[in-house]
């Protein structure tokens, strides 16, 4: 019996899990190393994810997936991180993409862009630019009516999976005087003129996944725009709502695996005549290690329910988007001080964790973003209690 706190999964779930439990163990984490260290972007990995249907394992079975829940997806990705964490962060761009055109597409739209996915062919969301990261009513992209189409015209930043997906769901302000009110969405395709990839310099982390700038100066027809004119910055909102419990189970996969390897190192590190997890500075590290780690993924898995149950997990998912993002940084850098010297050095897997685990409470909403949104909430909510 585990020390860490474990989900209850029904059979569904618990086989994905154990799926991911085998490929990682097989494939996609002695492959980690290697990408870190080449930072390329493993198209073996995505070619054994859509054998094994991970690409399309949230996606409805009428548009060709596997029709799993979140609490599925959630088991999938934490799994898969515990042993790659570009895998993991692929998996979260993977659904990024979709969910705009789960939420808001034609079903011709479904019809296509999401069948592509299950085949590797992913659609990515292009929301960020570079002086509208957190602000995201702040975007400059515009799409002016050009006959029965729109002209798209502007630049996007830090798009995940950028490059090497495909599409992409293009955030434009479709009328500039109205702010986050005047915002819609179109599907972009990469292979059409006037569409430029520009490639982010070295990261510092998630080596093995690829990060984009978009360039945009194309017509699309308007069969392309997705969903309401003018309504998609609450699209993009409630992608990020899905998008941050995602992300959440990123964080625990990783702490997991930082977790696991700080005790590992506990029993075989040998001083003063003694394993060093003897020591209560060391055991009660990896004691607050587990109960933080367990706490958070019970708030993972909550959230996960919540959806799942058709409940508002905007604020919930931003607690945990929070919680566990900060846990996955604690857990990160006990492990490297439990590592000592040779946590801090290459090739060690603590030492590529801690430069993983930084993105985490980045992208996807900010820590300081989480406390913001919860902020506001909390105010609401006394006011309307006093109302």
């Amino acid at each position: 019996m585990t020390v860490l706190w474990q989900p209850k999964l029904d059979a569904q779930a618990s086989k994905w899990r154990d799926l991911a439990d085998q490929l990682g163990r097989d494939q996609f984490g002695p492959l980690a190393p290697e990408l870190d260290r080449d930072q390329r972007y493993p198209w073996e990995t995505i070619d054994t994810l859509v054998a094994h249907k991970f690409t399309g394992l949230f996606l409805p079975r009428e548009w060709g997936g596997e029709g799993q829940s979140l609490t599925t997806t959630v088991a999938a990705v934490e799994t898969l991180g515990s042993h790659c964490s570009s895998t993991a962060a692929i998996m979260c761009a993977y659904q990024l993409g979709a969910f705009p055109i789960l939420l808001a597409g034609t079903t011709e739209q479904k019809n296509l862009y999401l069948r592509e996915m299950t085949h590797g062919r992913a659609t990515s969301f292009a929301l960020s630019e570079r002086v509208a990261g957190s602000d995201a009513a702040a975007i400059e992209t515009t799409a002016t009516r050009k006959g029965d189409g729109w002209h798209l015209k502007g630049e996007k930043y830090w798009i995940g999976n950028g490059g090497a997906s495909r599409y992409y769901v293009v955030f434009a302000k479709t009328d500039p005087e109205a702010g986050g009110r005047g915002i819609s969405a179109f599907m972009v395709d990469k292979e059409q003129e006037g569409v430029v990839i520009d490639e982010l310099s070295d990261r510092m982390g998630i080596r093995g996944t690829q990060t984009s700038n978009l360039k945009v100066d194309l017509v699309v027809p308007d069969s392309n725009r997705i969903g309401e004119l003018h309504r998609a910055l609450r699209l993009a909102l409630q992608t990020l709502n899905v998008g941050r419990i995602m992300v959440s189970a990123q964080s625990m996969g990783l702490a997991i695996a930082a977790y696991n390897e700080a005790a590992k190192r506990s029993v075989e590190r040998k001083a003063f005549g003694q394993s060093i997890g003897e020591n209560q500075g060391i055991g009660f590290k990896l004691a607050d290690m587990a109960t933080q780690i367990s706490a958070a993924r019970l708030m993972l898995y909550e959230a996960a329910r919540a959806y799942d149950a058709g409940e508002d997990v905007s604020t919930l998912g931003a607690m945990s988007k929070l919680f566990t993002s900060e846990v996955s940084h604690f857990a990160a850098n006990e492990a490297v001080q439990i590592w000592g010297g040779m946590g801090y050095c290459k090739p060690t897997t603590v030492e590529r964790l801690y430069r993983d685990q930084r993105i985490l409470e980045i992208y996807e909403g900010s820590s300081e973003i989480q406390r913001l949104v919860l902020s506001r909430a909390i105010r609401k909510d006394v006011q309307d209690q006093g109302a």
